[in-house]
């Protein structure tokens, strides 16, 4: 039923309470919804890609062919929702046109939906697509510094710049500084920093990374050789996720500590000198009485709320706080095993996450009471049967004149039948041009 004519009050949830639906097709390791939803990507443990349709739970492309050959290990969109972004433990990367898929026509039938493919010394720990450009991306790599690469150039060699590992502040020593100072630095700098997780900002304009000991490292991409504007130190072990809310105003940040720290990002875009960034730790996320490890952590639409897996074969719940006070609202239960990846899609207020025994993705959605009112206001949802009463005017005889007025008068409503909404019921903008999967309605997925 259209969200329009639905109960308000559960189309303006801000979360999903109840466990509705689950995906079983392959083992799968990491999950992505699509900018606007309508899509779910699956990267399995063989090395495929699984794209789901939101609407009906269905398969309706499976990328098995030109794939990785070891389990996916991130899987980023393009805004327009064409292209899709792979990392693999296979050493490589790949970037998918999602146009070519499911093709019928005889002629183009074997070629590639990879357009762009790149291989590193190593396994990838994560790899993200800029914003605004499909054809760069940052990853973070197996015991190697993290990259930058454009490969927007198909007849040429991808462009790979290497980020430095090594925070600002253990740079090399400074003039100001006394022989104990320079010491310290260099027995600080010989200390081996490994990049575990890369980010882009939501302009694209930065790079954010963490660091195997808990240093968040900025990197500037406006500028020719990208470079490190900034080192915070978030916490002492490593930072195992980072996590921008889509407004750009919160940075989640997942470490080893058992500790999710919430930061207020500044203003990136207008205060350009990253001396004065204040990036203050907003709030602390644990659970002090279990000691939970957290797997995977993700914000909603606006921030207001964070989700979180927990870290265990004896936990199988999402934690779901309210950032503004840091509170525990929700714990969500369902699912009888561990859950490791999970994901936040905004325009359908669904969570997603995977079973790490199983590679079942589970969904959480806000269920709907029917409402039939909306359709026919005076009908009225009864129990059991009951007597009919005749109303007093039911069947009078309405006198044709006053009936041919009232239609003239309903004649006059002017009814705005092109103009389209620009908003849904949730407020989300619908007027975003978003790609669409070709679909072969010939092929069956689950033979």
């Amino acid at each position: 039923m259209n969200l329009s004519l639905q109960d308000p009050f559960s189309v303006a949830k801000e979360f999903p309470e109840t466990l509705t639906n689950t995906l079983n097709y392959g083992h799968s390791v990491a999950i992505q919804f699509n900018h606007k939803g309508d899509y779910l990507a699956s990267g399995l443990s063989d090395g495929s890609i699984v794209i789901y349709e939101m609407v009906s739970s269905g398969v309706i492309a499976h990328l098995n062919q030109y794939c990785h050959i070891r389990p996916i290990t991130s899987i980023t969109w393009s805004k327009c929702g064409r292209y899709l972004l792979t990392s693999s433990q296979d050493w490589w990367v790949k970037l998918w046109d999602l146009s070519k898929v499911n093709i019928t026509d005889a002629k183009d039938i074997d070629e590639s939906p990879v357009i762009r493919e790149v291989k590193f010394d190593g396994p990838i720990w994560s790899a993200c697509m800029h914003p605004t450009n499909p054809f760069v991306f940052t990853a973070s790599l197996f015991e190697d510094s993290p990259v930058y690469v454009d490969f927007t150039a198909k007849d040429q060699p991808p462009q790979i710049t290497r980020l430095t590992t090594t925070p600002l502040e253990m740079n090399e020593p400074t003039e100001g500084d006394n022989e104990e100072e320079i010491a310290r630095k260099r027995r600080k700098k010989m200390e081996k920093h490994m990049t575990l997780v890369s980010i882009f900002t939501h302009e694209g304009n930065y790079i954010f990374t963490g660091t195997s000991k808990g240093w968040l490292n900025i990197f500037d991409t406006t500028s020719s050789n990208l470079n490190l504007v900034r080192s915070i130190k978030i916490a002492n072990p490593n930072i195992k996720n980072l996590m921008i809310s889509q407004n750009g105003r919160k940075l989640a940040v997942n470490s080893s500590d058992r500790i999710i720290r919430q930061i207020d990002l500044p203003d990136l875009i207008n205060v350009e000198d990253s001396n004065d960034w204040d990036f203050e730790i907003d709030h602390k996320y644990q659970d002090v009485v279990n000691r939970l490890q957290w797997n995977s952590v993700s914000f909603n639409h606006n921030a207001e709320f964070l989700v979180a897996s927990t870290h265990g074969q004896s936990s199988h719940d999402l934690y779901l706080w309210e950032t503004s006070m840091a509170s525990l609202v929700k714990i969500l239960e369902g699912s009888n095993e561990e859950l490791v990846d999970v994901k936040w899609n905004y325009s359908r207020c669904t969570i997603g996450s995977i079973g790490l025994d199983s590679g079942i993705i589970y969904l959480w959605s806000v269920q709907f009471p029917q409402k039939w009112s909306a359709l026919a206001p005076d009908f009225v949802e009864i129990e059991e049967n009951i007597e009919y009463l005749e109303k007093e005017d039911e069947f009078d005889i309405i006198d044709e004149d006053e009936l041919h007025k009232k239609r003239l008068e309903e004649e006059d409503y002017v009814a705005d039948v092109l103009k389209m909404d620009t908003t849904d019921a949730r407020g989300f903008d619908i007027t975003q041009d978003s790609f669409i999967i070709p679909i072969n309605y010939e092929k069956n997925f689950y033979e």
